[in-house]
């Protein structure tokens, strides 16, 4: 407790406004959630462990989606119904995530969560949505958003990456949807997954929730900003842009894979370099 008291100085609130003010922005522009952002720079600039960023950063979404939710409803750009599939979805999708963690390797996820993020980002350049093109709920995608909303969740579970960098780019590819639309809907999706997966972490201690306040209100101040730009961008502009913040996150994992994977041969040469002593 002491440890937490002494971080509140000027710097903590003034890298949380900063963590804040960038994610919000990204969150608007993008129709993510912002934890890619939020999560590696509380623990690079306030050393936060992994699991307390990722908790804090959830709860910081909630207010972020909700700002950017009404942000590109002003406009029309939110389909309603299949948000709340694609959450139905993304809800039990992560507990089976969770459940399936210390089932499956870490580093294998990794890569291939990076090589789906180098083909989406691929397929940016090839597909440009139209502005016109709505998401129509029918029998057959019906079905199709609980699907994208339960595998959206088992990689939040597994990964504890956001659902927008999976359901932004598939609602475009897979459903024929404008970008704005399948932004607008990513962000609605977002409120109740963030809302759960933050409850079991309060509970859990995973929070810091003054951080939260913080980051969240600072991110409300700008997630409009960056809804209105994506407005005013090309199609084609705004694919671009999308594809460099996706291959911004694939760097991040693929780093985080290999640095886990020189600690682990580090780890398994120490005991044979005892014996080699012996």
């Amino acid at each position: 407790m002491a440890g937490d008291k002494a971080r509140r100085s000027p710097r903590f609130y003034l890298a949380c406004v900063g963590v804040g003010l960038a994610a919000g922005l990204l969150s608007g522009l993008f129709g993510v959630g912002g934890g890619t952002v939020i999560v590696p720079l509380l623990v690079l600039l306030l050393g936060f462990d992994q699991r307390l960023a990722a908790g804090t950063s959830l709860a910081a979404i909630v207010p972020t989606a909700s700002v950017g939710v009404i942000s590109y409803a002003v406009t029309g750009s939110v389909a309603w119904i299949p948000a709340i599939i694609l959450a139905v979805g993304a809800v039990i999708g992560a507990q089976i995530g969770s459940w399936l963690l210390a089932k499956i390797p870490q580093n294998a996820l990794r890569w291939g969560f990076v090589g789906f993020l180098v083909v989406v980002v691929v397929m940016l350049f090839i597909v440009v949505p139209s502005r016109d093109a709505v998401l129509e709920l029918t029998w057959l995608t019906g079905p199709g958003l609980g699907g994208l909303g339960l595998f959206t969740g088992v990689m939040a579970g597994l990964l504890g990456v956001g659902g927008g960098v999976i359901v932004v780019p598939a609602l475009m590819f897979l459903f024929g949807t404008s970008d704005l639309i399948a932004k607008g809907t990513s962000l609605l999706m977002m409120i109740p997954t963030a809302l759960s997966g933050t409850i079991g972490n309060v509970r859990r201690r995973n929070v810091d929730l003054l951080a939260a306040v913080v980051v969240g209100l600072a991110a409300c101040t700008t997630t409009a900003l960056g809804a209105w730009i994506a407005t005013l961008l090309n199609p084609m502009v705004a694919n671009i842009l999308f594809a460099a913040f996706l291959t911004f996150i694939a760097a991040q994992m693929a780093w985080r894979a290999i640095a886990v994977h020189r600690t682990r041969r580090a780890a398994a040469r120490e005991p044979r370099a005892a014996q080699g002593r012996r």
